[in-house]
């Protein structure tokens, strides 16, 4: 055990060394940093509670979520019954429930076919444990009631969930804001950490926004005025314009071009106005409908909505074909670069509540992190002094492995650009005490091996040798505790979690291989007859 090859030695240190440099960065200011190569500005970043920052609770709209459903229900039916030429009369959402009847008694069977086809398993061919997206039931009267079971809204919001936290990323990075945390809790609920942002209103404006884009034709077969009396026509709605003074605007149904077809949108400025703009890109696929609408309609009206409110309504002069324009709307530059961050982050699957908000001040941070400090200099300090008094020299090679594991620790940290908390600091600390609690082991062993009647090198060598198991059992047992607080914990606890599981992989190495390859030189250097311990 305390035989190293020149070879093992030096992959020992160099690997050590080169953890430990990884935390190097830290020690800089950010500045400076930034003019190092790509590969060196890697450093830790302080959680909210350690340099201040904003905290926003989201909550998916459940309802909305569940009659967006029906609505896809009820237009599944009416496809599926189209194209079988069955004749139905009264299709709509009802109770929960999607209901229609068929007109003749001779085809309610195929038509009840044609529906259940709709109904497929939940969770694709695998892991759908027999639930359906659909119930399929008949009632007297030809009349066909299609239900979404509980299961199916669950699944939706759980996917409207997964689908709003990749969009809240996006909108989010798009801010320039430093190392966000962005995660589920719960069933319908969304975290939203930034550190370092101190006014939260402009971060809540842009998540706030659902930003459904789609561009519809202008209805102008009745004035808005007659519209808004209520003379709106069956495939008509009446929307607001989002500038002040609130205009109505009477706009077709029909979709022509829908947001989810734009590839990209930057804010820019009018060259001949010199306004603030947003120019958007399509798709090949949303590209060819946005020629086809425009060629089809020049000298008509369209509408540019977001959210339901009208942003632009400019007249086709002659047909788009290339695949781009341009949104004007009497911006100002922020809301012109806004509404280019949420058209490029693509729209919200459902609305967003904020039903949780705070805000931490760096005063409040820079004390967390003073505390901190503190707790961590007093812990290391009586750990110190405990292993000089108790082991002597052998407790300074204990010292000089846990200074190397801390280091290593802030090194892994750094490489994975990880997010400091104070519980991750609680985890370090913890660490330290952990580190120790090995070379407690393994030197309580060498006592035992010499009051057996060992040689000192015999006992040195068999107390590392008969102490590694263990070692390893009560790290492993410890490592999947962090694991398992890894899994299922949230924010701070997974902040925990890290470290320690960190802290338990860099213990194991520094016990077992820096702390042995310490003592095998001491030995080696002065052949001892005695172990000072």
């Amino acid at each position: 055990m305390l035989y190293f090859t020149r070879w093992k030695a030096l992959a020992i240190i160099m690997t050590a060394l080169a953890i430990c440099l990884c935390a190097v960065p830290n020690f800089f200011p950010e500045a400076q940093v930034k003019t190092w190569p790509k590969w060196a500005q890697r450093h830790i970043v302080l959680g909210l509670d350690l340099q201040g920052g904003s905290y926003l609770l989201l909550e998916v709209d459940s309802n909305y979520v569940k009659k967006e459903k029906l609505d896809q229900v009820r237009d599944d039916a009416r496809k599926a019954l189209r194209d079988a030429r069955i004749a139905y009369t009264g299709l709509a959402a009802k109770n929960g429930a999607v209901e229609v009847r068929i007109s003749k008694e001779e085809e309610f069977q195929t038509a009840l076919g044609k529906l259940r086809e709709l109904s497929q398993p939940l969770g694709g061919l695998l892991g759908s444990n027999g639930q359906r997206s659909l119930e399929v039931s008949s009632a007297d009267g030809g009349l066909v009631r299609l239900t979404v079971p509980q299961a199916a809204i669950t699944d939706r919001i759980r996917q409207s969930v997964e689908q709003s936290i990749q969009i809240i990323e996006k909108r989010v990075n798009e801010l320039g804001t430093v190392e966000p945390l962005i995660q589920r809790q719960g069933a319908d609920r969304i975290l939203v950490q930034v550190p370092g942002l101190q006014d939260p209103t402009r971060l809540k404006e842009i998540l706030g926004k659902t930003a459904k884009m789609d561009f519809r034709m202008v209805d102008s077969s009745v004035s808005p005025d007659q519209a808004v009396q209520g003379r709106v026509p069956a495939d008509s709605d009446v929307l607001m314009s989002s500038q002040a003074p609130k205009t109505p605007y009477v706009i077709k149904k029909q979709v022509l071009v829908s947001g989810g077809d734009l590839t990209d949108a930057q804010p820019g400025f009018d060259s001949r106005t010199s306004e603030p703009i947003v120019t958007f890109r399509f798709n090949s696929n949303g590209a060819r409908k946005f020629a086809q609408a425009t060629t089809e309609n020049v000298g008509q009206p369209f509408a540019i909505i977001l959210d339901n409110e009208v942003i632009s309504a400019p007249v086709i002069r002659e047909p788009i074909t290339g695949g781009s324009g341009q949104i004007s709307g009497n911006f100002t530059v922020q809301e012109a670069n806004d509404l280019a961050i949420l058209l490029r982050a693509g729209a919200l699957p459902a609305p967003l509540t904020i039903i949780e908000e705070r805000t931490v001040g760096p005063g409040l941070g820079q004390d967390s992190i003073e505390k901190g400090e503190l707790a961590a200099y007093v812990g290391s300090i009586m750990v110190i002094l405990f292993m000089l008094l108790t082991y002597r020299l052998f407790g300074v090679f204990a010292n000089i492995a846990v200074a190397i594991n801390v280091a290593m620790i802030f090194g892994v940290l750094s490489l994975l650009n990880a997010t400091l908390t104070l519980p991750g600091i609680a985890g370090i600390v913890l660490t330290v005490g952990i580190a120790v609690d090995s070379n407690v082991l393994i030197y309580e062993r060498i006592r035992e091996e010499i009051r057996g009647g060992r040689t000192a090198i015999s006992a040195i060598d068999a107390g590392f040798k008969r102490a590694l198991a263990t070692i390893l059992d009560s790290n492993i047992t410890t490592f999947i505790a962090a694991a398992v607080l890894f899994y299922i914990g949230t924010g701070p606890v997974r902040g925990f979690a890290v470290t320690l599981g960190i802290g338990i992989i860099t213990t194991v190495f520094t016990a077992f291989e820096v702390t042995r390859l310490i003592v095998a030189t001491w030995v080696r250097w002065k052949r001892p007859q005695t172990v000072p311990i």
